[in-house]
């Protein structure tokens, strides 16, 4: 069993949920969650920023990248809000796809963007 999946075990128990519970609240099946607790499934990284939520942890601490059990960071829950934005998600997948020019020229209209914000 991975580090991951025995953190989000812990973690379910120390909030006395059943994985019943938990599939519930990421609105899967109980099977699909307790593929993750068993480490026979990698959990996606939208279901990990929820349970960070709920538990009140950071996500570094859901994916063993720290053992502190950190609350969730305030500016670290509004990127995550930020990144799970569906829409948002198109463009995400489509940028390692792109070329060297048109990610340039992202960066080039952010950068007109944020100056106009000012």
């Amino acid at each position: 069993m991975s580090n991951v999946s025995q953190r989000l075990k812990d973690l379910r128990k120390e909030a006395k949920l059943t994985q019943a519970d938990v599939a519930k609240f990421l609105n899967i099946s109980e099977s699909a969650y307790g593929y993750y607790e068993q480490g026979r499934n990698e959990i996606s990284i939208g279901s990990v920023q929820k349970l960070a939520e709920k538990y009140d942890v950071s996500v570094a601490y859901i994916l063993c990248e720290t053992d502190e059990k950190q609350p969730l960071d305030k500016e670290e829950a509004a990127f995550q809000a930020f990144a799970n934005d569906p829409e948002l998600q198109v463009f995400y997948k489509e940028l390692p796809k792109s070329d060297e020019e048109t990610v340039r020229r992202l960066r080039d209209i952010w950068e007109i963007i944020k100056h106009e914000k000012k």
